[in-house]
């Protein structure tokens, strides 16, 4: 994988935020476009794009305005969090999901055109950057809610429940992966 690959994706993140301030003056800077890219899973979308971006500056502006804008260390995304995403650009979904509330936030066709040149720029740059990580022979997906919330579990954590009763939250791909071990009872914990 070309070590330029990042970079240049970092810049067009950093490029596409300030793109988004120009709109919104007291959203803040973007600490970190890096942590974006390696980001694994997400309640914020699908993938990483420039919906995922202004989904994150709404945090970022609730941040800014010192709204709590989510609970549930994060998952869950309230009303406040709406309110946000609504002044972004983004359409939400009528009634909240039962454990992420209204994180599935979809880009409006008035912003799509708003910031058709920046979301091309970016698009360029997450390809070129797939490309090249495609290319060390590992695979990697950025998967939001639509896949988190889907009937496999993705990331959904369930009850697992051990011999003697003890219980953890658990991802069920985590678990399909191999056993986790009751340190008690020493019984592998099973999905109740």
């Amino acid at each position: 994988m070309s070590t330029t690959q990042p970079l240049v994706l970092a810049a067009e993140l950093a490029a596409a935020w300030s793109d988004i301030q120009a709109f919104h003056q007291d959203l803040p800077d973007l600490a970190s476009p890096e942590a974006l890219i390696g980001e694994s899973s997400s309640a914020c979308g699908a993938r990483l794009g420039f919906e995922r971006l202004l989904h994150e500056a709404a945090h970022g502006l609730a941040a800014a305005r010192d709204i709590r804008d989510t609970s549930r260390a994060g998952r869950y995304h309230n009303r406040r969090f709406l309110l946000l995403a609504s002044e972004l650009g983004l359409a939400h979904p009528v009634e909240p999901h039962a454990s992420s509330g209204f994180s599935q936030v979809t880009m409006l066709k008035e912003t799509q055109e708003r910031y058709a040149d920046t979301i091309e720029r970016l698009d360029r740059a997450l390809g070129a950057h797939q490309e090249a990580v495609a290319g060390d022979g590992v695979t990697r997906a950025f998967r939001g809610p639509a896949a988190r919330h889907g009937s496999s579990g993705g990331g959904v954590r369930v009850k697992a429940v051990c011999g003697c009763g003890r219980n953890v939250r658990v991802v069920p791909s985590v678990l399909a992966q191999a056993s986790i071990v009751c340190g008690a009872c020493q019984q592998p914990f099973k999905i109740a």
